[in-house]
């Protein structure tokens, strides 16, 4: 069982200039990563998200969600690279703290068929877990290529994952795992779109689900709001842990 968290380990101690850094810090990183992929002649999008609602007087509230994504194509290879973090405090005492990092590379070899590797990285500290990384790779194929106004990916493969749970007490394991996922797209209007995707990380030991439902809506050519629902499920957590995190945003998304 694993001890709860003491007080001393959710205390803020990063103020909210210094989140605010982080964001701008993250921004800088991929445009001049954008600006230098360019001159070597690479095909490239940048997405910063970012969402946040601070209150101040009676209730001192902080919740800041931001993502930011780098997708670079060049011939027949194609790489991504994401972080996606959340923070949420209460009265200055941290509520929840979250970042998944993933970064893969695609290599094409027709329009219709590919294989990805991929690694993810995820740190949050109310789940029990102090990390868990997975390494994986898969075949995947593009589906409904001849629909004007719908896309269909998916994947199938394999790899291997560690975590490591909380606590002095917490042992680290690893696991064999079988991953599936799906990406579906499709264009409601010009200037909307519905996205849902889906993946599991199967295990022995574990297993791991998770679900993004989303409409975007264009505001401006580069700038669209964002509304989603995320989704977690795993299916052995450490007492007193619960199997399912939900998440609900609404946030503004800049493509360069």
């Amino acid at each position: 069982m694993l001890s709860p968290q003491k007080k001393s380990e959710i205390n803020l101690s990063c103020p909210i200039a210094k989140r605010h850094t982080l964001v701008a810090t993250l921004s800088t990183v991929l445009m001049l990563t954008a600006t230098s992929a360019i001159a070597q002649g690479w095909d490239l999008q940048t997405q910063l998200e970012l969402g946040a609602v601070i209150t101040a007087g009676n209730t001192e509230d902080e919740n800041v969600r931001f993502k930011g994504q780098f997708d670079a194509a060049r011939e027949q290879w194609s790489y991504l690279a994401s972080i996606d973090g959340f923070r949420s405090s209460k009265q200055d005492v941290l509520a929840a703290q979250r970042l998944y990092t993933v970064g893969s590379a695609t290599y094409n070899f027709d329009p219709d068929n590919f294989v990805v590797s991929r690694v993810a990285h995820d740190d949050d500290r109310f789940s029990g877990y102090d990390s868990q990384t997975d390494f994986s790779v898969s075949y995947g194929q593009e589906l409904l290529r001849d629909s004007d106004d719908m896309t269909l990916r998916y994947t199938a493969g394999a790899g291997v994952r560690n975590s490591k749970e909380s606590g002095p007490a917490g042992t680290s394991f690893s696991e064999a795992i079988l991953r599936l996922s799906t990406d579906y797209q499709w264009q409601l209007s010009e200037n909307a779109r519905f996205i849902q995707a889906l993946s599991i990380d199967a295990g022995e030991e574990t297993s791991i689900a998770r679900s993004e439902t989303a409409v975007e809506s264009d505001i401006m050519e580069n700038l669209s709001m964002k509304f989603a629902i995320k989704l977690k499920h795993q299916t052995e957590v450490p007492l007193t842990r619960k199997k399912t995190d939900s998440e609900f945003a609404a946030t503004v998304l800049l493509r360069f």
